[in-house]
């Protein structure tokens, strides 16, 4: 299901306004009933699901989609966090906020906020690495594609270190399951 309403929202994407990259993005959305729990509300692994709209939007309105798939370039998430306020009921009308918080040597950071009548209900930080066939992308590629980060973008501390703490051994080193 969720395949279905991301090809939907790459084609409705083209048709919205351009904007820049570095950019605040809107994705005025509605909960459907595929997304709710037994509690009636948005189920909490959802909204990851529903971020992945808000940065495929970003990407196909600003560009860089068409960009980096000529490249044969791919997005994957490396590490999530969310905190939530209120939650979404069905039928409920609400956007997704989404820009792009910083870039380090490895990921790109990007910032959603789960919004109703200017009010956050969640927010989630998402580390995601770009890659080609040769591994994940270099900072100085992304700017080629990206464009500089403008004045005073600066990664915040937090932000960086929160990825670095929680993240697993590269796939090609191993990774044993032992409870500590």
């Amino acid at each position: 299901m969720h395949f279905t309403r991301m090809l939907l929202h790459l084609l409705r994407s083209r048709r919205r306004p351009t904007q820049g990259i570095w950019d605040d993005y809107s994705l005025p959305l509605r909960v459907l009933p595929t997304e709710i729990d037994i509690f009636m509300h948005v189920n909490n692994g959802m909204y990851f699901s529903i971020m992945d709209l808000g940065r495929l939007d970003m990407m196909v309105r600003s560009g860089v989609w068409t960009s980096i798939r000529n490249k044969g370039w791919s997005g994957v998430v490396s590490a999530e966090t969310i905190s939530f306020r209120k939650s979404l009921k069905l039928g409920q009308r609400y956007s997704v906020e989404t820009r792009i918080s910083g870039i380090d040597d490895r990921a790109v950071y990007f910032e959603h906020r789960i919004v109703v009548a200017g009010e956050i209900y969640a927010r989630a930080f998402v580390a995601t690495l770009v890659t080609s066939e040769n591994g994940t992308v270099t900072r100085d590629e992304l700017v080629d594609v990206f464009g500089s980060p403008p004045p005073g973008m600066d990664l915040p501390d937090w932000l960086h270190e929160w990825r670095l703490h929680n993240s697993l051994p590269s796939p090609r080193r191993p990774a044993a399951h032992r409870w500590a």
